[in-house]
């Protein structure tokens, strides 16, 4: 299968991603994974991508593209993959199409994960990053053993500039303008599964599992 998931920050993409990979062994292809990792390696890219990260702002698309098709080239054909908050606009979305039509591949489905503001900007200004492993966690979800320390490597647990309250309210803005209208650009290619993301972590994995399911039957 070759999926997208989509949602506004903080509706829990990325844990749902990395879910649905484990359960049909599928690639997670995260764009906000791979700038971070730039951002930390301090190269061309991450310097362009933080100075749009830490106030909100969603990176050029060009940049998102190229990085999106040198990542494409690295995975098998015959592998499916799941693309974690990408795209974020009907021009990355159209350009991706051309990506894949080049390469003779085609999406399965895009899934539409929606929830309400308040809900999302209390998840959002709730994580905290390690300082040395890089992991994210969630202070609602999984409160660390030791306060301020993560569990993983004991490093010093911090609140990136893109998760504090004012960042997180531009970014919510921002999504409605410029992410939303791959609804119904997707919907119009007959390929949108909404999906509530209200719920716990369990209840919204087996919304997401029913529909991927219901798609395997299709087949």
């Amino acid at each position: 299968m070759r999926l997208i998931i989509l949602g506004p920050p903080g509706i829990g993409k990325g844990t749902q991603a990395k879910r649905l990979c484990k359960r049909y062994s599928l690639s997670h292809l995260s764009t906000g994974d791979m700038f971070r990792s730039a951002i930390l390696e301090k190269n061309a890219v991450g310097n362009i991508a933080e100075s749009y990260i830490n106030f909100g702002k969603l990176v050029p698309d060009d940049i998102v593209l190229n990085m999106v098709e040198e990542k494409l080239a690295e995975i098998e054909k015959f592998r499916g993959f799941i693309f974690d908050g990408f795209p974020r606009t009907v021009p990355q979305a159209t350009g991706f199409k051309k990506l894949i039509d080049a390469v003779g591949l085609s999406l399965d489905k895009v899934l539409a994960i929606h929830g309400n503001n308040s809900i999302l900007l209390e998840r959002l200004s709730s994580r905290r990053t390690c300082s040395q492993c890089g992991k994210i966690i969630n202070l609602i979800f999984s409160t660390p053993k030791v306060y301020g320390q993560c569990d993983r490597c004991s490093g010093d647990l911090f609140q990136r500039d893109d998760d504090k309250e004012n960042v997180i309210i531009k970014r919510l803005e921002i999504y409605k303008i410029q992410t939303e209208p791959l609804l119904n650009y997707y919907d119009n290619e007959h390929l949108l599964l909404k999906v509530s993301g209200l719920g716990s972590i369990d209840d919204v994995t087996a919304r997401i599992e029913r529909g991927v399911e219901n798609l395997i039957k299709a087949e």
